[in-house]
């Protein structure tokens, strides 16, 4: 028997559904604020990613890197927003439209260790703004985040915020604290000696104890942002405010991606234990002038679908959609299957969904098997049901039962589907 390769799991038909009707909410959202899907090639040129996330990220060396029969370094996408960026410039979209506002979903790859909502292939859902630097943009972002999830159900949410300057002030701390633990480097952990030299911001976000106790030793971003960083970060913790929208500063926040610039911001379950980050974002102001094209401002988010729906189930199952056709049908007698087919399609005719059991079982075990499938309600038609020209109608949760007439059949189907 062959099995999955490590770190990929089937999406059997339940979790699909759930899957599915995330996107679909999210699709339903976005498109009040304006923005459109898009849906971006699952491989790029290797370059891509390298030049965007970077090469020595923890992203950028996890990346699945192959090459083609001609021998050009391709990567299956670790990550949306370079390859969103990539095609506004590939397909000119700047010149028709000063700001490009879209929304996608798709699978991501990254070679890491498979755990709890975390895989090699996972799922996000993302939208993106590209043009547009007013800090009203990043509190708009935000707050259509946050309206995702309590749209869906989710309460137990808290957002963390911070700004990582820009390549105006951003050197000078990177500077700063590079000095500071030049004298500790030998006391950090091997992943933050790597990153002292490579992406030396991404230490304040080390979860290591011992990193920890030199990391509080260390200053504060907020005390080195430039002028225009200050007033911006302001900018967005006002408008958050005003929304109403509970956040928390947390200077220690700065994300895995090089292109990051300016508003950074993390949503969190506390109930998701270590892993408990389900959406990420923040501005990436100089992206597209890095891959090619005009300094163009743009900010965006990601949504981990896998830990999302791990915090939704811990919240309340319920909040998940159930698969099974609310009606099912039972036949007795291989002979009325006549009957049965005329009432499923009737059914189905007005948008209900029903299965017909094609089982030859008795009542009873049909009965069972409908109570363990959780259907809702249940249709009966045996020889006795047709010689009086009507159906047994059951409510499985209740298990109240009722007769209806042939005639008044399509009458209460549109009750039903009401």
């Amino acid at each position: 028997m062959i099995y999955s390769p490590r770190g990929v799991e089937d999406i059997l038909p339940q979790e699909a559904l759930q899957y599915k009707w995330l996107e679909k909410e999210a699709s339903s959202l976005f498109s009040l604020y304006g923005y459109k899907e898009i849906r971006v090639p699952i491989f790029e040129k290797t370059e891509l990613f390298q030049r965007s996330v970077g090469k020595e990220t923890d992203t950028g060396k996890q990346m699945y890197i192959f090459s083609d029969k001609k021998g050009r370094s391709l990567s299956l996408r670790p990550e949306a927003t370079a390859s969103i960026v990539r095609a506004y410039l590939e397909h000119n979209i700047f010149v028709q439209n000063r700001e490009w506002r879209v929304w996608y979903a798709g699978s991501m790859f990254r070679y890491e260790r498979p755990q709890s909502a975390r895989s090699r292939e996972f799922h996000q859902i993302g939208v993106e703004a590209i043009g547009e630097k007013n800090p009203h943009l990043d509190v708009e972002i935000i707050e259509m985040a946050y309206l995702f999830f309590k749209r869906i159900g989710l309460t137990n949410l808290k957002i963390q915020l911070n700004s990582i300057g820009c390549r105006k002030c951003r050197p000078l701390y990177e500077e700063k604290i590079e000095s500071l633990l030049k004298k500790d480097l030998k006391n950090l952990c091997s992943t933050c000696q790597r990153r002292y030299k490579y992406n030396i911001l991404r230490i304040l976000d080390c979860k290591k104890e011992s990193c920890r106790k030199i990391i509080k030793k260390l200053p504060l971003i907020e005390n080195y942002l430039c002028s225009d960083c200050q007033a911006h970060f302001k900018e967005v913790k006002e408008g958050l405010k005003k929304l109403h929208i509970d956040f928390t500063v947390n200077p220690y926040l700065v994300r895995g991606l090089d292109y990051y610039t300016r508003t950074v911001f993390e949503i969190i379950s506390p109930s998701l234990g270590a892993q408990n980050t389900f959406c990420a974002g923040g501005r990436y102001d100089n992206l597209v002038e890095d891959l090619g094209g005009s300094p163009t401002p743009a900010i965006g988010f990601s949504i981990g679908e896998e830990r999302l729906l791990l915090a939704l189930k811990k919240e309340k199952e319920s909040f998940l959609p159930q698969g099974s056709p609310p009606v099912h049908i039972i036949v007795i007698g291989e002979e009325n299957y006549e009957w049965g087919y005329k009432v499923a399609n009737l059914l189905r005719s007005k948008e209900i969904k029903t299965k017909i059991n094609l089982s030859f079982k008795n009542l009873s075990s049909q009965l069972k098997r409908a109570n363990k499938e959780k259907i809702k309600w249940v249709v009966i038609i045996g020889e006795e049901e047709i010689k009086k020209k009507k159906i047994i109608f059951r409510d499985m949760e209740s298990g109240e039962q009722s007769e209806i007439s042939w005639e008044k059949i399509e009458e209460f189907s549109e009750k039903l589907r009401s």
